[in-house]
């Protein structure tokens, strides 16, 4: 027999960071899910991944008290700022520009991101990132 779902949750967990404390602690919480048993989960699933890079976990929790979760690659906006060794993106995208990213980034960028994006190829998951790099005023060259 299939357990019934309850629902769904959505965060944004730092990669093998995620601990108990706030806000991960009271969404987790609320819902009965088991939040060590989550944390160490998450933790051990994530390592490939550079720590601390924030990533969107989707948890679906059932009505006895499990869980599953996956976890998705980390935004493009973190991933431009980071090609881009930039803190953040420009205060007046459009009319600014902070940094600049290669197309050979874009192309890495696109290529990781793929399963998240919804485009068929990898010249279309790049017209995405540079569309996400335009919007943070940063510029492909």
């Amino acid at each position: 027999m299939a357990k019934k779902v309850i629902g769904t949750l959505k965060l944004q967990v730092p990669a093998g960071k995620a601990n108990p404390s706030p806000p991960i602690g009271p969404a987790l919480g609320q819902r009965g899910i088991n939040i060590m048993a989550f944390c160490k989960e998450f933790n051990a699933k994530s390592q490939e991944i550079e720590p601390g890079a924030p990533c969107p976990t989707v948890i679906t929790y059932y009505q006895d008290k499990s869980f599953t979760f996956e976890i998705k690659t980390p935004p493009a906006s973190y991933l431009i700022k980071k090609a881009a060794k930039l803190k953040s993106g420009a205060n007046k995208p459009g009319r600014e520009t902070k940094g600049t990213i290669s197309l050979k980034q874009v192309r890495e960028i696109a290529e990781s991101k793929m399963k998240d994006l919804n485009a068929n190829t990898v010249e279309a998951a790049m017209q995405i990132i540079v569309g996400s790099a335009k919007s943070m005023g940063i510029e492909v060259k």
